[in-house]
């Protein structure tokens, strides 16, 4: 392909996009196929000549997408949300275009500098402590990871360093082994399971710490644990507390635990993936009270702030604790200014080496929304949970099993697992909209998550008349057996 017929086919690529985005409604929200119905429909290997852009095109209607679960679509309220913009798109277009990979200040240093000022912006619009942010003098600073999960990890292989550090300074004859076998972290039971996989990962196990009748972490449950893995000679090394939890949008109570770990000298991390993209409304920052107790803050806007995956933003309060846990310094990455003080070279922040040019879709997302703009987009979002919550809570056959309080709304019939599961697999056999579950205690539960951009009440609505129709079908059948 030369230029002339990429100028051609880029142009007939973006109205693909938007006819894609604009008629979605029209699509199946979830796919009908069954595992492995790929490969029989292409060839067995790669062809020996070029095809045609439009050959592969149509290939795209007939292969790709009766496989795709619709995430844009305004009937899908699984999961969370996964965010998507106009902006942003022609963004990812441009860091596909130019390539850089940005591993240090040299390899790109528009690539790193804007990245470094682009978390500063966000972490302002959200209400983060000046702790976390870099400026021109500060210790703390951001970068964006590819996903919460990286970032959990990250905090984790940090502390486990600087604690492994401390104990060998003190005791030179220690070995690394000896300290990590002794160390232990700590989250919710609440907490997701990337969580336990960054435990899996670092080698440093992990203890659930009970929440509360509200799904909530407590200082007390916490200080019950440190008491008991202290008295056995273990090493309090790490917490991850959560500001809204995926099973029912929880927030662990930082002003309770945030105390704890700073006296007992242990990382506090937090982790709200998807709740952190509401603080950009002030009314709404009440929920992140305490976060000045924190190590690390991480949330990710290619969830819930109409940047899309992957762009998830981590912030630490003092930057040189994740830089002495990760550099490497082999002579082919080395350059003139990296011992100036004045760059970052964020291959020593993340696991991967290279990274892309993904502050770019921040800032334009950022600059041609602004944030009014993105607050007005998180206050809709609500209002339509608020709007559903009222349906449910009207009916007297469902109960709300948790606060609603950001887009998320938990609710089920009341009656048995049983009853609720063979209601979810009504909803989603029938295929019109798109719900996932979750348990909260000894209760299953479904999972209304508001997620889509272009939602609007007349999405609500309809959801609700279809839930509502098949559980007056389920109920009739369990009246029956």
């Amino acid at each position: 392909m030369n230029s002339e017929e990429f100028r051609k086919t880029g142009k007939d690529m973006v109205d693909y996009i938007t006819n894609y985005l604009e008629q979605i409604e029209l699509r199946q929200v979830y796919p009908s196929v069954e595992p492995g119905y790929l490969r029989p429909m292409i060839p067995d290997s790669a062809p020996e000549e070029g095809e045609t852009y439009e050959d592969i095109m149509k290939d795209v209607e007939r292969v790709i997408m009766p496989g795709v679960t619709h995430w844009n679509s305004p009937y899908f309220f699984a999961y969370f949300p996964a965010a998507t913009s106009y902006p942003a798109m022609l963004a990812d277009m441009l860091c596909g275009a130019l390539g850089c990979i940005g591993f240090s200040w040299a390899a790109s240093p528009a690539c790193t500098e804007l990245e470094t000022v682009m978390l500063d912006w966000l972490g302002k619009t959200i209400g983060l402590p000046e702790q976390f942010l870099a400026g021109t003098n500060g210790e703390g600073g951001g970068v964006i990871q590819g996903t919460a999960s990286e970032a959990t990890l990250m905090a984790l292989l940090a502390a486990r360093t600087k604690v492994t550090r401390k104990l060998q300074a003190e005791n030179p004859d220690l070995s690394e082994a000896e300290i990590i076998c002794r160390m232990v972290a700590y989250s919710s039971d609440q907490s997701h399971s990337s969580v336990e996989r960054a435990a899996l990962i670092s080698g440093v196990r992990m203890k659930k710490i009970p929440s509360d009748e509200n799904f909530t972490a407590r200082g007390e449950a916490l200080k019950k644990a440190l008491e008991e893995d202290k008295a056995e000679g273990l090493i309090p090394v790490f917490l991850c507390a959560t500001l809204g939890t995926t099973s029912s949008c929880a927030f662990d109570n930082l002003m309770e635990l945030g105390p704890i770990c700073n006296a007992e000298n242990m990382w506090l991390h937090i982790d709200a993936a998807y709740a952190g993209s509401a603080f950009i409304c002030p009314e709404n920052r009440y929920l992140m009270k305490g976060v000045e107790f924190a190590d690390s803050f991480n949330f990710n806007p290619h969830k819930w702030l109409l940047v899309n995956f992957d762009c998830s933003a981590f912030w630490v309060k003092k930057r040189s604790d994740l830089i002495c846990a990760f550099k490497i310094d082999p002579v082919y990455l080395q350059h003139d200014h990296q011992e100036s003080g004045l760059v970052t070279d964020y291959r020593h922040w993340q696991i991967p080496l290279g990274r892309r040019f993904r502050s770019l879709k921040l800032w334009f997302v950022l600059r041609m929304y602004g944030v009014k703009g993105l607050q007005d987009h998180i206050r809709k979002h609500m209002r339509l949970a608020q709007e559903f919550h009222e349906f449910v809570k009207n009916d007297d056959r469902f109960e709300i099993c948790a606060p609603v309080i950001l887009g998320l709304v938990c609710f089920r019939l009341k009656g048995s697992n049983t009853l609720n599961k063979s209601l979810l697999q009504k909803i989603n056999t029938s295929k019109k909209i798109h719900l996932v579950p979750s348990c909260l205690g000894d209760k299953f539960i479904l999972r209304f998550a508001v997620c889509v951009r272009t939602l609007e009440s007349n999405h609500i609505v309809f959801a609700w008349k279809h839930i509502e129709e098949l559980a007056t079908e389920v109920l009739k059948e369990g009246e029956k057996q």
